[in-house]
């Protein structure tokens, strides 16, 4: 559901994975650590890079976390290549310019953060008084903390998740009562699009700190997995189901919906005019096209929903059409028509319980 970096944040979790538990660059590091020493290491050599190289000397050798640590005890920094797989320099001296902004106070980390405003390339600074690892990037410092620390963090976050994903389905369930009751209202649609967004927007968060733990993330992944890919397809299919016009694609309201701001996501009548309802009365009803509820049914292709969806115009004479009526959508048939209606009276019958 989390939708997939773009941009700097993209490029700023690449990095990060070269970073992250398990990787040679991260194993490099955590030696230098525990050395208590500190370095400097430029992630690609470019000719911006070149150009303010001087002295050392060229290797072009595999990197390995040893000989990364072990070429750092020269004083000079380190030239990898942009997948941190080969060592191309060492003991090299950075000459940025001296003009290029920096508010760092120390020469390590001042030459740091200016090579990576000149080049425009990552470089990572460890501290060796402080045992900090900073990684600066698209001129910004990012700490590159511990794994515990991370951790923790992640398991916050999922734990959030976990809330979050239990109070949508139960939106979900009663959007999904009000429609089989032709009683559905623009305020139950925007509480569900409120919290499927929030959700999607925790679950990315969760992405991030999933990169940042490289092999140490695969119970989290698994987790993540788990509670979001149920309810992967809600936002998209409730979008379509109450767009205003049926002519227009989702993909725009979907994009003003993620550039929201937290604030603006609360406003209920915000989200419906997204929708195209140039309304203030939440409370009037509409009718779904049953996207969603068709959405939920397994090994069901979308095309054969744009169909059914299509013949029949409204999730009420979806659920009122036959299996006959149904076979007649091209692409339905028959067996996948009485599979069609079976699943949508379990459907009933789950939600029976909670009002319907």
């Amino acid at each position: 559901m989390a939708t997939e970096a773009t941009g700097p944040e993209a490029v700023r979790r690449e990095v990060l994975s070269l970073l992250a538990p398990g990787t040679v660059l991260r194993d490099g590091i955590e030696r230098i650590l525990r050395a208590e020493r500190g370095a400097l290491i430029v992630l690609g050599s470019t000719p911006q890079v070149q150009a303010i190289c001087s002295g050392g000397f060229a290797i072009d050798v595999p990197a390995t976390g040893q000989r990364i640590a072990e070429l750092s005890k020269m004083d000079g920094a380190l030239v990898v290549d942009a997948e941190a797989d080969r060592v191309l320099m060492a003991n090299v001296q950075l000459v940025p310019d001296a003009a290029v902004p920096t508010s760092e106070t120390g020469t390590r980390h001042r030459s740091a953060e200016r090579t990576a405003r000149q080049t425009g390339r990552p470089v990572v600074a460890v501290s060796e008084s402080l045992g900090i690892v900073s990684l600066y990037l698209d001129g910004v410092r990012y700490v590159v903390e511990e794994v515990a620390t991370v951790l923790s963090r992640a398991n916050q976050v999922m734990s959030t998740l976990e809330r979050y994903r239990t109070r949508l389905d139960e939106v979900v369930d009663a959007l999904a009562v009000r429609e089989m009751e032709d009683q559905a209202t623009l305020r139950d649609v925007a509480g569900v699009l409120q919290r499927v967004e929030m959700l999607r927007r925790i679950a990315d968060e969760a992405e991030g700190l999933i990169v940042e733990l490289g092999e140490e993330s695969r119970m989290i992944a698994l987790q993540l997995e788990e509670l979001v890919l149920p309810v992967a397809g809600v936002r998209e299919w409730t979008v379509r189901d109450y767009l205003a016009d049926r002519r227009r694609r989702p993909a725009r309201p979907l994009a003003e919906l993620a550039a929201l701001h937290a604030t603006d996501l609360l406003d209920a009548e915000r989200i419906v005019r997204i929708l195209g309802h140039d309304t203030a009365d939440l409370d009037r009803t509409v009718t779904p096209r049953g996207y969603r509820m068709l959405g939920r049914l397994p090994r069901l292709p979308v095309a054969v929903v744009d169909r059914i969806v299509g013949h029949f115009g409204s999730l009420p004479a979806i659920l009122e059409a036959s299996a006959s009526a149904l076979g007649d959508v091209e692409g339905v048939g028959a067996a996948r028509a009485r599979a069609i209606r079976d699943g949508l009276r379990r459907r009933r019958d789950q939600l029976a319980p909670r009002g319907v």
